[in-house]
């Protein structure tokens, strides 16, 4: 296998977690990090290239940006309009327009909760609390 050497500086608590697991395991670190790359790449190569390249791209956002992208949702109207589909279509079904709408409002919220997922997740690596944004009123 060709191979490349990379010299990565990992912050303590990081690399704490990376050692127990590999510990755990039975593998070196460097075994460890490597798979944790490979997962964390093939992840990326089954999204459509515009989305992986939008959730990328989240990671270069400030904390005060990424609040706002874990807390960001569909418009009202949208949403509403996202129900009424799903309600008629389980009630006496859809025409071919309303279930091409129906497919289109459902990528919409799937591309919303994907940018949410993600910058939740980046806000927990950067060491905040994110389980606010889990709470049900």
């Amino acid at each position: 296998m060709n191979t490349h050497p990379v010299m990565v500086n990992l912050p303590k608590r990081l690399y704490t977690r990376v050692e127990r697991r590999a510990k755990l395991t039975d593998r070196s670190v460097e075994s460890e990090l490597l798979d944790a790359v490979a997962r964390a790449m093939q992840a990326e190569d089954d999204l459509p290239e515009v989305l992986s390249t939008l959730l990328g791209e989240l990671s270069l956002l400030d904390d005060k940006a990424l609040w706002r992208s874990a807390r960001a949702g569909m418009k009202a109207s949208e949403s509403a309009q996202l129900e009424k589909l799903h309600l008629k279509r389980q009630r006496v079904g859809l025409s071919d327009p309303e279930s091409q709408i129906l497919a289109s409002l459902v990528r919409q919220y799937e591309k919303t909760m994907l940018i949410r997922a993600q910058s939740a997740a980046l806000l927990k690596q950067r060491g905040h609390d994110v389980s606010r944004l889990f709470a049900f009123a």
